[in-house]
C-alpha cells in the first residue's frame, strides 16, 4: 500500500504541475478506487495530500512569473473558511449523495472544458482560413 501511495503521489505531482489539478479531480477517485478508501475518507485524505503539492507547484509557477499571489491568497482564505461548512455538510449528508454530486461536478467540468476547447479550435480554424 505504501508503494502504491509513492506511485499515486508521483502522478498527482506531475498532473498538478502540468494541469493545475490534484485534489478532487485526481486524488479522490484514485484513493477510492485504487486504495479502497470510502468517498469521505478519500476527500479528507486528498485535502491533506494536496497541501505540499499545491505549495511546491505554486512556488515553481512563481519562478516562471505565472502566480498572482494576491488573488491566490484572497481565494485561499475564503476557501479555507468555507471548507468548515463543506466538512460539516459532508459528514451529515448520505455518502451516496456526496458521491453523485461529486460525479455530476466532474461531468460538468469536463463538459465545460470540452466545449471551451472545441470553441477555441473553431476560432483557430477560422483564423487560419482567413489568412
Amino acid at each position: 500500500m505504501i508503494a502504491l501511495a509513492i506511485i499515486i503521489g508521483v502522478a498527482a505531482g506531475v498532473l498538478s504541475g502540468l494541469f493545475g489539478i490534484g485534489g478532487g479531480i485526481l486524488l479522490v477517485p484514485v484513493l477510492a478506487l485504487v486504495l479502497g478508501l470510502d468517498h469521505v475518507e478519500a476527500e479528507a485524505t486528498s485535502l491533506l495530500a494536496i497541501i505540499p503539492v499545491a505549495a511546491v507547484g505554486a512556488w515553481r509557477q512563481q519562478g516562471y512569473g505565472n502566480l498572482d499571489v494576491r488573488t491566490g491568497l484572497i481565494v485561499g482564505v475564503f476557501a479555507a473558511l468555507s471548507a468548515i461548512v463543506g466538512v460539516a455538510l459532508v459528514n451529515v449528508l448520505p455518502v451516496e449523495a456526496v458521491r453523485y454530486a461529486f460525479g455530476a461536478l466532474m461531468l460538468y467540468v469536463a463538459w465545460r472544458l470540452g466545449r471551451s476547447a472545441i470553441s477555441q479550435l473553431r476560432a483557430d480554424s477560422a483564423g487560419a482560413a482567413d489568412r
